[in-house]
């Protein structure tokens, strides 16, 4: 069975700001993670660590798809634990005055070995307060 998170959340701005901030990684390090070697181009890997004095787990992703002010998808691992994968994908969709930012993390039982921090249901509250609160706040001020 295939383990899904998909969040839908309207933000009050244009398409082309959140655009900006899902891709820009000077604006991403606002809201989101700070991004050093992220380069928006498929194929291009990054690498990051949750934010604050801890710094867990890294992450390390691949770029697969960019349509600009629509689709971003790109892998999801933490190469120091798992050697298993997953998906995540960022779509916008724009709205009357607003934009709708859909985000699709496929694949989760891949992690499911690595203890409950990793099931579904932590990464469904990370992005609910990833997308609905940090981009949300950051793109409609």
């Amino acid at each position: 069975m295939h383990e899904n998170v998909k969040i839908s959340v309207k933000v009050n701005a244009p398409v082309h700001k959140v655009w900006n901030a899902l891709t820009n990684k000077e604006q991403m390090k606002n809201w989101y993670f700070d991004i050093p070697d992220f380069e928006l181009k498929e194929g291009n890997a990054f690498n990051f660590f949750e934010s604050g004095e801890e710094r867990k787990f890294h992450h390390h992703c691949e770029i697969a798809e960019v349509v600009p002010n629509e689709k971003l998808k790109h892998s999801w691992t933490y190469p120091d634990i798992t050697k298993e994968k997953t998906l995540v994908k960022w779509e916008l969709k724009p709205e009357q005055e607003g934009t709708i930012v859909t985000l699709t993390h496929k694949g989760l039982e891949n992690f499911h070995h690595l203890g409950e921090d990793f099931y579904p249901e932590s990464f469904r509250k990370g992005w609910e307060d990833i997308i609905g609160k940090s981009l949300k706040e950051f793109v409609e001020n």
